[in-house]
């Protein structure tokens, strides 16, 4: 019988309705009426020694703890005997946990026992924190045998969800079992209630009625319980009854119940010894009876799996014919759908993610030789066997496309990023040389404006660069002290007045990093004022920790959600393909792919008490001494090799300052020296933190101003720059005092002339040769 062009309905139908009718209706037969009941049978072993003995185990011990706590209380003094059994009682709690957590028990139980054993562990859980109530004598008799009895109950409504047998007679007689437990229970309540009031010398308020009611109770659950035992085992509790600890306990009890108060005349001695004997033959009787329901349970369930495996032989006819229909026509398929399947698996996970691997490399792809025809026949399973082919050549058309269409807008990027580097290049330098023949100092505080809005253009032409894959040009031959790369990523950003830069312990970042180091710190700070209040400040420290140095920018905004930190954090954490939906951030991207590029580790945390922290690890590779400061101008020129990052710090001509409130002693002055020629602008007193600062003195009016020259003055440019960049720090810190002083009207007015400047400019990297600068 030829199946290959059979259509696909009939193939599925004579596959699959003929031997799953005749499976699934006989198996849905005797699972229902069969094997569901012997499986229950079979788990009432599984219930009495997983649950059964070590729940009951807890319970003795528990009544027995709840006594002497109870005594404890009467009493002024610790027993040492209720330490004792405190230890009795966890061993036993937790081998009990150990049962309840088991994989055996837990696979048996219900859903009604599952709920009942969670119960049971959380009523056991308060058991510490009653203990200490008891201890420190914040509960009286009541509440602590309340606090006993509330776990004991929990336990018997678990013992009695496990009496869901398929016998009616084995439920009933598990049930009495059960409530023969909770008259025992009772018994122990009463014993506890009858040795707190011996112990104190009289009952307490309300004892005496509880006491009653407790030994009513008793009595009818005993007698209801038995009620429903069969013959053989009222018979036996009918003798255990009638022995003389359970007649002289009953004698005892009707004189209690009597009696309003304390029996003067009570024999304590006998009270124990026969409440003790009635308990441990009552709690003898139940482990029997427990014992016996297990036992018939077995033979029970052997008899339920016969019929069950006679029901199975009666299905082997129906089952040997619809396996041989689905042999003859599953091949057919099988072979068939097989060959599609592998198809389809060869080309999702090795061809397709191969050919893009090739195109990403820049190699050619002929779609049509990785594609190929294949033939799956003329029915419908050849029909998607073709419309795979249609597919899986769409699929590689359109990897191509991507592939091409990226590496294009890569392109663009960097196209685009090159030229605006080299026209911002272009105008820092031209900047540069305005600056130093400018001495009319509010067009040099608008120059400095224009050459701080160049360098933040600077970094958002390198943030396309590092979009494109590429790295960007500016680097360093030497290394750079940390402090000075600090302050040059400052320089990078639009608030940098808003930035405070504290405790930064000296070392220094090797020359080929700085570059992206700077970019990595601007971007992070820029994060850090754009999503904190106007008025907050931004402090920024760093410090050597094993294995690096750690750098940490902190703000005091409202902050980030947990869920959002941990997305930040995990696309930190990794350099991550770009995603031009995710344009919002763009940040994050730049930097992790310059932290990737490193091995620099950045991790956003929560600030105190507010705000977001942003740490970040720098390398011990990329680590080394704090270089020198700068040689001071007049005092001689350092070698060329020794030359300092010239534009990433405003504060280059003095002493690195790290404290956190830089400022607290003043020095008389410090003069900024000009270059020759130049006539006296300003001049700058020092300012709290050593500091120059800015005081405007205009020269004459009808004095001609010298016509610009294209040479620089005698000094170097390196020079005048730090002049200049040392006027502005103290200017920006003139500000900040302001500000202090306009909050504070009681505080004492600094002497300062100064006033608003624009930032300083920004960082001019030093070039390792003339072919490493931006196109």
């Amino acid at each position: 019988m030829n199946t290959r062009d059979w259509p696909i309905r009939a193939k599925l139908t004579a596959l699959v309705i003929g031997p799953v009718t005749a499976l699934l209706a006989l198996w849905i037969f005797a699972t229902t009426l069969t094997f569901g009941p012997a499986l229950d049978l079979l788990a009432a072993r599984t219930y009495l020694y997983d649950l059964g003995r070590p729940g009951e185990t807890v319970v003795a011990e528990l009544q027995r703890e709840r006594r002497l706590s109870v005594v404890q209380l009467a009493g002024d003094t610790a027993l040492p005997a209720l330490a004792e059994q405190r230890a009795r009682t966890d061993r036993a709690v937790a081998e009990l946990r150990r049962r309840v957590n088991g994989d055996d028990l837990r696979d048996a139980a219900d859903d009604l026992l599952d709920a009942r054993l969670d119960q049971l562990v959380s009523a056991l859980d308060a058991l510490p924190a009653g203990r200490g109530f008891i201890d420190a004598r914040k509960v009286d008799r009541a509440g602590a045998i309340g606090l006993y009895s509330g776990m004991i109950n929990s336990a018997f409504q678990a013992f009695a969800a496990m009496a869901n047998l398929p016998d009616t007679q084995l439920n009933r007689e598990a049930l009495a079992l059960t409530a023969l437990g909770r008259s025992r229970e009772l018994l122990g309540q009463a014993d506890a209630l009858l040795a707190g009031a011996i112990t104190a010398g009289r009952y307490a308020e309300g004892e005496h009625e509880q006491l009653v009611r407790t030994i009513e109770n008793q009595r009818f659950l005993a007698e209801n319980a038995v009620a429903d035992l069969p013959a053989a085992e009222r018979a036996a509790y009918q003798r255990l009854s009638e022995g003389q600890d359970f007649v002289r306990l009953r004698a005892l009890q009707d004189t209690l119940i009597r009696s309003r108060d304390l029996p003067a005349q009570l024999d304590v001695r006998a009270w124990e010894t026969s409440q003790s004997g009635a308990w441990q033959g009552l709690r003898d009787f139940e482990l029997r009876g427990a014992d016996g329901l297990a036992e018939r349970s077995v033979p029970m369930a052997v008899g339920i799996l016969v019929r069950l495996a006679a029901a199975g032989v009666l299905g082997l006819l129906a089952i040997v014919i619809c396996v041989l229909i689905a042999l003859r026509v599953g091949r057919s398929l099988a072979h068939r759908l097989t060959g599609v399947r592998s198809a389809a698996l060869e080309m999702a996970e090795h061809r397709l993610p191969d050919v893009v691997a090739r195109l990403r490399r820049g190699e050619e792809v002929d779609v049509s030789r990785e594609a190929p025809e294949l033939d799956h026949g003329g029915d419908e399973i050849g029909e998607v066997g073709r419309a795979f082919n249609e597919v899986r050549r769409t699929a590689l058309q359109s990897a191509v496309d991507e592939v091409t269409l990226r590496r294009g807008l890569n392109e663009v990027f960097l196209n685009i990023a090159r030229r605006s580097q080299g026209l911002v290049h272009r105008q820092l330098a031209l900047l540069d040389r305005l600056e130093r023949r400018t001495e009319d100092p509010d067009e040099l505080a608008g120059l400095f404006q224009v050459d701080h809005l160049a360098t933040r253009l600077r970094r958002h032409a390198e943030d396309l660069v590092i979009l494109a894959g590429a790295a960007p040009g500016r680097g360093w031959r030497n290394p750079v002290a940390a402090v000075d790369v600090v302050r040059g990523a400052i320089s990078e950003v639009e608030s940098y007045d808003r930035v405070d830069v504290g405790d930064v312990q000296p070392a220094g970042v090797l020359g080929r990093a700085v570059g992206d180091v700077i970019h990595l710190l601007a971007e992070l700070i820029e994060n850090a004022t754009a999503f904190s209040p106007p008025g907050s400040r931004v402090d920024v420290t760093g410090r050597s920790v094993p294995g690096g140095y750690t750098i940490e920018i902190t703000d005091h905004g409202l902050g980030m959600s947990p869920q959002a930190l941990a997305d930040a954090n995990r696309k930190l954490s990794r350099s991550p393909e770009f995603d031009p939906s995710d344009s919002a951030r763009l940040g994050h991207f730049v930097v992790a792919r310059l932290a990737a590029r490193h091995g620099v580790r950045v991790e956003l945390r929560v600030a105190t008490p507010a705000g977001t922290t942003a740490a970040v690890l720098l390398p011990a590779d990329l680590i080394t001494k704090e270089p020198a400061l700068a040689p001071v101008p007049g005092a001689g020129t350092a070698p060329a090799d020794d030359r300092r990052m010239a534009k990433v710090t405003r504060l280059a001509t003095v002493p690195r300052t790290r404290t956190t409130r830089p400022g607290r002693e003043r020095p008389e002055s410090a003069v900024v020296p000009l270059p020759a020629g130049r006539t006296s602008a300003v001049e700058a007193p020092a300012d709290d933190d050593g500091l120059p600062r800015r005081v405007r003195r205009r020269g004459p009016v009808n004095r001609p101003r010298p016509a610009a020259a294209d040479t620089p003055a005698p000094r170097s440019p390196e020079e005048a720059r730090q002049a200049m960049s040392a006027l502005q720090a103290g200017t920006a810190r003139g500000r900040r005092d302001g500000a202090r002083a306009a909050a504070d009207p009681t505080a004492p007015a600094p002497d300062r002339g100064t006033e608003p400047t624009p930032p300083a400019p920004a960082p001019a990297p030093e070039p390792p040769n003339a072919s490493e600068r931006d196109a």
